[in-house]
């Protein structure tokens, strides 16, 4: 890959889960995320933080070694703790994963919204952020932020944020959009919310010139094959899926822009 024309892949998983526990078309199996974190260790890739990859973007460090890639996680599935990091010990790799703090499997009081399944605990995030994973926020409710008025936005971030912080006693420095969905008055929110940079989804490869405030991941998903994936993070050209995914993605933002203005969402800061 030239660190000249692309920052490094940023792929996006959800849950490491086989069926029964996980039906979802993004739920990759145990089996094949291990293969995938052997081919990279095989291969000499070297995995980033996503503030890492953000801060090439921001000019705020130099280019990133050959075969870098970046593994994020959403939502804050219980099934990271027990088949991604120990496979991320074995080969000192590192990840971002963004959490949903509504649905922490023990937020007590600060509980919020339908849990899509078990998810991580208190302890197993400190667990993972002590083993070098770097926390993110992902929301606090996981709603659709482009479709929420500004007080409400401006709660989800703030409450996500400061709920991860004052638990994991670090820094948070950057968010993952639910669902991917942002714009200018979502993305310009995050920013002062105090993050110095957030994930969208995009299914493109982030670039210098990448918004380090909509950084393009590209979805991992069920039917992810193993040369997929080597293309993928390769970044020798994307599979036609990607080509697909981009273009939905482009085409869906301006149907959501034009919801949110017949919708009446509040745009003051």
């Amino acid at each position: 890959m030239n660190a000249v024309t692309a920052v490094a892949p940023i792929l996006m998983y959800h849950q490491i889960a086989a069926s029964p526990e996980a039906t979802s078309r993004l739920a990759v199996r145990p089996d094949a995320f291990a293969a995938q974190l052997a081919h990279l260790h095989d291969e000499g890739f070297a995995t980033l933080t996503a503030s890492a990859a953000a801060a090439v973007v921001n000019a705020d460090a130099g280019r990133l070694p050959d075969r870098s890639v970046v593994l994020t996680f959403d939502d804050g599935f219980a099934d990271f703790h027990r088949a991604a990091l120990p496979l991320l010990r074995k080969y000192g790799f590192t990840a971002t994963v963004f959490v949903t703090t509504g649905w922490i499997q023990d937020a007590g009081t600060h509980s919020a919204g339908r849990r899509p399944g078990r998810m991580l605990s208190w302890s197993q995030i400190l667990e993972a952020a002590d083993a070098g994973v770097e926390i993110g926020a992902h929301s606090h409710r996981h709603p659709q932020l482009d479709q929420i008025a500004g007080p409400d936005l401006r709660r989800e971030l703030h409450d996500s944020k400061a709920l991860l912080e004052d638990r994991l006693g670090r820094a948070v420095p950057g968010l993952a959009y639910p669902f991917g969905y942002s714009n200018a008055r979502v993305r310009g929110a995050v920013r002062e919310a105090g993050h110095e940079y957030a994930c969208a989804v995009g299914n493109m490869i982030a670039g210098p010139a990448s918004d380090p405030f909509a950084l393009p991941r590209l979805t991992i998903r069920r039917s992810t094959g193993l040369r997929a994936f080597d293309q993928v993070v390769r970044g020798r050209g994307l599979p036609v899926i990607y080509l697909k995914d981009h273009s939905l993605t482009k085409g869906w933002a301006m149907v959501r822009r034009t919801r949110a203005l017949l919708g009446g969402v509040s745009r003051r800061a």
